[in-house]
């Protein structure tokens, strides 16, 4: 049983929270700060609380909405299968998401009791678009910057609490790990385009059309890897920060394989695969460069 909440709960994808703090943890870090570890400890339980509930919900929405029984689920799209095989209730995987985002803003909670408004406005945020990201957000087109948006506000979050201050350098950090966990999303949703569209979800592939929107993969790793430039040239970053720009061929491969097989779900599971590689390469390589010693 615990291998099958395990798999609804994606936990392999919960890495991308886990970079997410770990990147404005990193980032106080390098500019001499000291770390709260419990602050520290207790943000990366919120953050992987409420990337659960999020989870959860989008699992059981897609159950309802009869959109997992019409996709071909892979290793990287299509749900995590658990409903459709019926290994769960689908309350079950509902109350369970709800307790996770209520542990999650109960974490919360205490950061805005002891870190004021800013933290409130975040978690305020965190809550309305995870609850209604599979009923609303994602209907509308907005799914893939909802995304984006709450990678760079788990990296500012993460910084304010452990600093008191949202700077320059932590919008710049939070745009990168945004764009990165979006990307994973947009090209996911490639696969998942014919069910999504006969339930009236409207993803970016749904809205561009799956042929032009191969020509939008390029634009998530250049904002990624325009925000790192930008903020090693105003020394915003140190210089090791450019060691993310390593993953390049990673990403060049995975937008190539993106172009020649959009169209067949097979064929681009491996670049789906690859994407999701970049991302967390990109992201730890981020990391690691504001922790080699100067």
């Amino acid at each position: 049983m615990l291998s099958v909440w395990l798999r609804v709960i994606r936990v392999r994808f919960l890495l991308a929270s886990v970079i997410a703090v770990s990147v404005g943890l990193s980032l106080n870090w390098w500019q001499n700060s000291p770390i709260d570890i419990f602050n520290a400890l207790l943000t990366f339980a919120g953050v992987m609380a409420l990337h659960a509930s999020v989870d959860l919900l989008n699992d059981f929405w897609d159950f309802k909405r009869g959109i997992d029984t019409k996709t071909t689920r892979t290793k990287m799209s299509g749900g995590t299968g658990v409903l459709p095989e019926g290994l769960l209730k689908p309350s079950s995987v509902y109350r369970a998401g709800v307790a996770f985002l209520i542990i999650g803003t109960a974490i919360g909670g205490y950061f805005v009791i002891a870190d004021g408004i800013t933290i409130a406005i975040i978690l305020g945020f965190a809550i309305l678009s995870i609850y209604f990201y599979s009923t609303k957000i994602v209907d509308s087109g907005l799914g893939e910057f909802f995304v984006a948006v709450k990678g760079s506000m788990i990296v500012i979050g993460t910084y304010f609490i452990q600093s008191g201050q949202i700077s320059v350098e932590s919008v710049l950090a939070g745009i990168t790990v945004g764009a990165l966990s979006s990307l994973v999303l947009f090209i996911a949703s490639f696969s998942d385009h014919d069910a999504d569209k006969s339930k009236g979800r409207k993803t970016l592939v749904i809205v561009a059309g799956k042929q032009k929107a191969t020509k939008l993969f390029w634009i998530f790793p250049l904002v990624c890897y325009a925000a790192i430039i930008a903020g090693v040239s105003s020394s915003l970053f140190p210089i090791f920060s450019l060691i993310s720009l390593l993953s390049i061929p990673l990403m060049i491969k995975s937008g190539m394989g993106l172009q020649k097989n959009y169209d067949s779900i097979p064929n681009l599971v491996p670049y789906m695969s690859s994407t999701l590689l970049f991302g967390r390469i990109t992201g730890v390589l981020f990391v690691i460069g504001f922790l080699i010693p100067f």
